[in-house]
């Protein structure tokens, strides 16, 4: 096969058969791509065929086969970004759920009691029991004071150090537990 005679026969046949590759894979780029591979196959083969050769037939045959492995392909990469979609639908769906079921207070009170008992334990008993008598019995300052037979500054002295303590081992939480106590407050 000479290369005018190819030349004469790619600019022949190069425009109905891209449009003909090009009306099933819609994508001019992909059609003109195998228009090209299917010359190039016929380059690479063109010799070796019989001499009663339909030529534009044997080519046209190339483009369709290679038309049609395009559009296996397609389908194969819609199969899958289909399964990726549906396998990453479930996952929002899940997370979703996930989160809608979630509780803040709930996942951090745990953690939070433990933190405030393992820090509270690392204070003088002395300033611990402060602590219990002011949070937890509700007393004043000035009634801690009497009922320990000391000054009120001791008392705040003692608070002082025991709410430093917890603001240093919470201090992670504050958020939450500022944005709980506002939740609590707009309820109340």
């Amino acid at each position: 096969m000479d290369i005018a005679g190819f030349n004469r026969l790619f600019k022949q046949y190069k425009e109905p058969f891209t449009a003909f590759a090009g009306s099933y894979v819609r994508d001019e780029m992909a059609a003109e791509d195998i228009y090209m591979d299917s010359m190039l196959q016929y380059w690479e083969k063109g010799d070796s065929l019989p001499d009663d050769t339909n030529v534009p037939a044997y080519i046209l045959t190339i483009v369709k086969n290679k038309a049609l492995n395009y559009l296996r392909h397609q389908l194969i990469e819609c199969k899958m970004m289909e399964q990726i979609s549906s396998l990453k639908q479930r996952e929002l769906s899940m997370n979703i759920f996930s989160l809608e079921a979630c509780n803040p207070e709930e996942l951090f009170a745990d953690n939070i009691r433990d933190i405030m008992s393992k820090s509270l334990n690392t204070l003088s008993e002395n300033t611990r029991n402060i602590f219990y008598l002011s949070r937890f019995s509700d007393l004043t300052n000035k009634e801690i004071a009497s009922r320990l037979h000391m000054t009120e500054k001791g008392v705040e002295y003692h608070m002082s150090r025991a709410l430093k303590t917890l603001r240093k081992a919470l201090k992670d939480y504050l958020p939450l537990i500022a944005w709980s106590l506002c939740m609590y407050l707009s309820e109340w």
